[in-house]
């Protein structure tokens, strides 16, 4: 059965590049399919503003299955919308009703800079990556799948953290913008796994490090970064993160001019 059609009043965000001053501007939306994506919806707003020879309105997506992490935006003051353990090219239009006046935006955050419109710099939770999320192996053939023995229970937690996609719904849900969902996702998915025992230490130590510099605020504890999650990360994973820092600031001796452990 065909989906039935719907109107919506957009009010969206639009802003030429970082350091011009943004506004909103509404948009209709006509006979939109409830069968649509989001995203499929803003590609016929989109096809009407370029037929009358106005700018599109721009916003980052790839894939458009829930896997990449490049789309993203915030709904109503909601990132990713109001669909639970949804990316926004996920959200069918079936969630929303007749005559709404829905409110987009870009995510937020000093860490986050303004391209265009919906799109934002990203980037930031790159460094963070490039920081500390590697591991060290031994070069030639690939060992067999099951030479490293990993428990169930730590097969499974290390799982659920390599699930997030880095698409920023947890800095653009935390009121100071923390990246400590991210960061400890990232943390939490190698310290668990035996391949990444060579590196632990460092890398706890350099990804807060570079999580900080990049501006990023503090957790606020009150979860609304779980929630925004379409991946549902757990919170589990900043605890287990701050404990990796301190154990790695306990523990890891520092090293004197000359080399030897201090």
């Amino acid at each position: 059965m065909a989906g039935k059609m719907i109107n919506l009043i957009l009010k969206v965000w639009r802003q030429k590049g970082p350091t011009d001053t943004g506004s909103f501007a509404e948009y209709k939306a006509n006979n939109v399919s409830t069968d649509a994506s989001f995203l499929e919806m803003l590609d016929v707003v989109n096809e009407e503003l370029v037929t009358k020879g106005d700018e599109p309105i721009a916003f980052d997506h790839d894939c458009r299955e829930g896997i990449c992490g490049a789309c993203g935006f915030v709904i109503d003051g909601e990132a990713h919308g109001p669909l639970k353990s949804t990316t926004v090219c996920q959200l069918h239009m079936r969630n929303f009703k007749d005559g709404e006046v829905l409110t987009i935006e870009p995510f937020r955050s000093k860490a986050f800079p303004v391209i265009k419109d919906l799109m934002v710099n990203r980037s930031a939770l790159d460094r963070i990556i490039t920081a500390g999320g590697y591991i060290s192996t031994n070069t030639g053939n690939a060992v067999d799948a099951n030479a490293n023995l990993v428990p169930k229970a730590d097969a499974d937690e290390a799982m659920s953290s390599a699930t997030c996609i880095q698409c920023g719904a947890c800095v653009a849900a935390c009121k100071n913008a923390s990246a400590a969902l991210f960061t400890s996702a990232k943390i939490s998915h190698l310290s668990l796994l035996p391949q990444g025992q060579v590196e632990r230490k460092d890398r706890a130590l350099r990804m807060v490090a570079a999580m900080d510099a990049e501006g990023f605020g503090s957790c606020t504890t009150t979860g609304a970064c779980e929630a925004a999650c379409p991946k549902d990360i757990s919170l589990v994973n900043i605890s287990r993160m701050n404990r990796e820092f301190l154990v790695a600031n306990v523990t890891k001796q520092p090293k004197h001019q000359d080399g030897g452990a201090g």
